[in-house]
């Protein structure tokens, strides 16, 4: 299974080097040089990329890869989504704490077993992460706190929700 650890955002210099929006929490384990990734583009097509560098400048990750030996083509790579394979992360030593592909696809549930939907996407804004959940007739963005998903059980293959009157409506 492969997830999203990254976002080409644009070139960065006339040598091919990319900037690149993170979407993981261990970029320096993800982006080791040697590390092939899939790059995906807005129209489904696929491409393979291996890291030939990456460095740190101003907060934001400058990448090369081997198959982008200029800006002609790195220019083509804007929008490009990096997916990494699953299989590589490492464990997660806290609890608490999940990648965003264990969550997607879980049972969505009340306490008493009421079906509530399906965990579709993990939301990452400025106020916290949200679940995504689909439901009949539409969709509804659960805060994911301690205190509205209380239990998360990813061999089970659920999550229960404990919601404040009205957020589902």
């Amino acid at each position: 299974m492969q997830v999203a650890v990254g976002r080409i955002a644009k070139p960065h210099g006339i040598r091919g080097e990319l900037a690149v929006d993170v979407r993981t929490d261990s970029p320096d384990e993800r982006f080791i040089v040697g590390t092939v990734l899939t790059g995906q583009a807005r129209n489904g097509d696929t491409t393979r990329l291996t890291v030939a560098a990456a460095r740190w400048h101003s907060g934001r990750l400058l990448m090369r890869f081997a198959e982008v030996p200029d800006r002609t083509i790195a220019e083509e790579l804007r929008g490009v989504i990096l997916l990494g394979d699953t299989g590589d992360l490492p464990p997660i030593e806290d609890p608490d704490e999940f990648y965003d592909h264990e969550l997607e696809g879980l049972r969505a549930e009340l306490a008493d077993g009421t079906l509530v939907g399906t965990v579709r996407e993990i939301v990452h804004s400025p106020g916290g992460e949200l679940l995504a959940i689909d439901r009949e007739g539409g969709e509804a963005l659960v805060p994911f706190v301690k205190a509205i998903v209380p239990e998360v059980d990813v061999t089970a293959g659920k999550v229960v929700i404990d919601p404040p009157e009205g957020l589902l409506d």
